[in-house]
């Protein structure tokens, strides 16, 4: 058997059912690689060892009355280690959303998606370290720590989930829960050379997931391949009634056992001229390309699309991103919970406590926003951003009339500097300019690895599919991932 921390989650999963390795063993050998590399990676804010060994311990007994009587039903993850984002409620454990605001904050509940993971008999290793309120590309605005990308700990990981993704990449954990409000999933996936799913807008409730862009938030997996991801996504997907944007819609089966190459001969890649814009990283393109040519060898066609509105992505979503994050942080005054700064009055208590306890991303994003919504400005900015959102929607929505999935780099250059982009915000918000279309328009977006450069990092390519599409990409990444083995590769 290979290194426990080298097993993927399929092949974690069969060597605990099959008795080759316990539940106690495997999360052991996941918490020592932690012990190893989290000086270095800095990937969490918080472990929590001891309730995963519990956790480990009663999987394990659980297992052994499996052993006994095979004909008992089994919870589907029993046993496997994974990481939770620290934006996402696990009752007891402290929830910081990497910010001083809720740096002592313990939920007395779990989300919906941790909570289906839990009852499914995973095991929580810890909490991985994010910008601040998931607000940003590098995870360089926690306030907690800056994590390091594991294929150069020069580099960032991406963001806003570079926590998860640097966990898996490092073989920490064979996967993790992340969010995707712009591309916080995707990005960091294609950085740190694993593979991340942006579901459908309600395809996984939002219960439980601290706000930042309510129309945006998703949340999403990482795990080393797609068929490692499927597998954790068809947990969490699903209808939840305490989310009141959850799709009512069924899950399906996800089953990834055909031929790539049947799956890809009824497969139409559409490749838009708008994600291959000047100023990407020729290392990157090249890739990408590549990879488009891979399927279409397995038998897939490829149809030039255009997605015309998409140049206006980033403009829209820098106002109705910002705008909900106005609306949703008002919530930290420091009067209900979080951090709450001593005063003489109540308005100079609210001033004290947002100016403590948010970090400078937080406060300009609150700033766009608050300004966006203002009187006098309203119509001129956000409502004019949400007429435009709904045209970038409708580019899919045609798209999708003549293409099965969509094809494009997702993000314009591998992973950057830390520090690189510290004083210019824009050069930052132009990291997500591949990102952003999916999460206005809704649609489900894959991000996989698919190449190095020259300096050994990481590219990835995303795959865009219809509403609740999911399916389609898992199976399109699958058929790619058995004829290459870039998601294999490690540091």
């Amino acid at each position: 058997m290979a290194s426990l921390t080298d097993l993927t989650v399929l092949e974690a999963l069969q060597a605990l059912r099959e008795g080759q390795v316990s539940s106690r063993e495997l999360t052991r050998a996941c918490l020592e690689q932690i012990d190893r590399l989290e000086p270095l990676l800095r990937a969490f804010i918080t472990l929590t060892p001891d309730l995963a060994l519990r956790q480990a311990a009663e999987a394990d007994r659980r297992l052994a009355e499996w052993h006994r009587s095979p004909d008992a039903p089994l919870p589907a993850l029993l046993g496997l280690p994974m990481a939770v984002k620290d934006v996402l409620c696990l009752a007891g454990v402290r929830c910081t959303c990497g910010s001083r605001v809720l740096e002592n904050f313990v939920p007395p509940y779990s989300a919906t998606s941790v909570e289906r993971l839990l009852q499914a008999g995973i095991t929580v290793v810890g909490k991985t370290n994010t910008d601040e309120f998931a607000m940003g590309s590098s995870t360089e605005n926690s306030a907690c720590q800056t994590t390091h990308n594991p294929w150069d700990l020069d580099r960032v990981p991406g963001g806003s989930s570079g926590g998860s993704a640097a966990a898996v990449a490092a073989r920490m954990v064979p996967a993790a829960l992340g969010t995707d409000t712009g591309g916080s999933v995707r990005q960091p996936a294609s950085f740190c050379g694993v593979t991340g799913i942006k579901p459908t807008y309600g395809r996984v409730s939002r219960y439980g997931l601290v706000a930042y862009g309510s129309s945006l938030d998703s949340v999403g997996v990482l795990a080393r391949s797609a068929a490692d991801v499927a597998e954790i996504f068809k947990i969490i997907a699903g209808h939840d009634p305490l989310d009141s944007t959850s799709a009512d819609r069924p899950v399906p089966a996800f089953d990834l056992s055909a031929d790539g190459a049947s799956v890809a001969r009824e497969l139409r890649v559409g490749v838009p001229e708008e994600y291959f814009i000047e100023g990407i990283q020729p290392a990157v393109e090249s890739a990408v390309r590549r990879a488009i040519a891979v399927l279409e060898s397995l038998g897939a066609r490829a149809v030039p699309i255009h997605l015309p509105h998409t140049r206006y992505a980033l403009p829209v979503y820098y106002l109705i991103a910002p705008a909900e994050a106005s609306a949703n942080l008002a919530r930290y005054d420091g009067v209900r919970y979080g951090l709450r700064e001593p005063a003489d009055n109540l308005g100079a208590m609210f001033r004290q406590t947002r100016e403590k306890g948010l970090g400078p991303e937080v406060k300009r994003r609150i700033m766009l926003g608050t300004y966006a919504l203002s009187a006098g400005y309203y119509d001129a900015y956000y409502g004019q951003a949400q007429k435009v959102r709904t045209l970038i929607k409708r580019d899919f929505e045609s798209a999708f009339q003549s293409v099965d999935v969509i094809a494009a780099p997702v993000a314009p250059s591998t992973a950057f500097r830390i520090g690189q982009h510290g004083d210019d915000p824009l050069a930052m918000y132009l990291e997500d300019v591949f990102t952003l279309p999916a999460n206005l328009a809704g649609v489900p977006g894959l991000a996989f690895p698919v190449g190095f450069d020259a300096d050994g990092l990481p590219v990835g390519m995303q795959l865009m599919g219809p509403h609740f599409g999911e399916e389609t990409l898992f199976r399109a990444a699958h058929a790619y991932q058995q004829v290459t083995d870039w998601h294999m590769r490690s540091q």
